[in-house]
């Protein structure tokens, strides 16, 4: 199984969790690591290169921290002019079907703060919900995201270890 990791990170140079899990990924033959801000710094997206990389992978993930319950703007561009009609969806969009589409999402805020009462008063699941109405309109399996919260609080091991955990679970199969 090959996959593609887009990285999504406006200040990667600043990251902890999102550089951790680049560096982690690196070293897996099968994983293509895409920093789209680094590829696009004019956020001039080369669509069929784009294209053309989804293609070549069966998983697709999409790494991003969490900004205003979203992605950070450039994710949302890229999705606004790779996926689309006749391609994505649509009339002969066929591209991406039976192929599978994960979220990595990092927040600064604690687990609690994403339920029912909590602070910000939805489920990390259900902010996310857009990007599986698009994984359900392109064809695409959605698959369990892979979670980590409270970024501004985590030691470093803790850092370590979500490395490693994200690495499995992007690479395990889904049977």
């Amino acid at each position: 199984m090959k996959v593609l990791v887009i990285v999504a990170h406006p200040d990667l140079e600043s990251s902890v969790i999102n550089r951790a899990w680049i560096e982690e990924l690196r070293g897996h033959a099968d994983v293509t690591v895409h920093d789209l801000y680094t590829n696009y710094p004019d956020e001039q997206i080369d669509v069929e290169r784009e294209q053309r990389l989804c293609e070549q992978h069966d998983r697709i993930v999409m790494q991003f921290p969490f900004y205003w319950y979203s992605s950070p703007p450039l994710l949302k561009k890229w999705q606004d002019k790779v996926l689309t009609y006749g391609w994505a969806y649509g009339s002969g969009g066929d591209k991406l079907h039976h192929k599978e589409l994960m979220l990595a999402v990092s927040t600064g805020g604690v687990e609690e703060k994403y339920r029912a009462g909590g602070t910000n008063q939805f489920t990390t699941s259900e902010l996310l919900r857009p990007f599986q109405a698009t994984s359900n309109l392109i064809g695409m399996t959605y698959l369990p995201a892979y979670l980590f919260y409270g970024t501004f609080e985590a030691s470093a091991q803790d850092v370590r270890l979500s490395a490693e955990q994200y690495a499995k679970h992007i690479l395990t199969p889904v049977v």
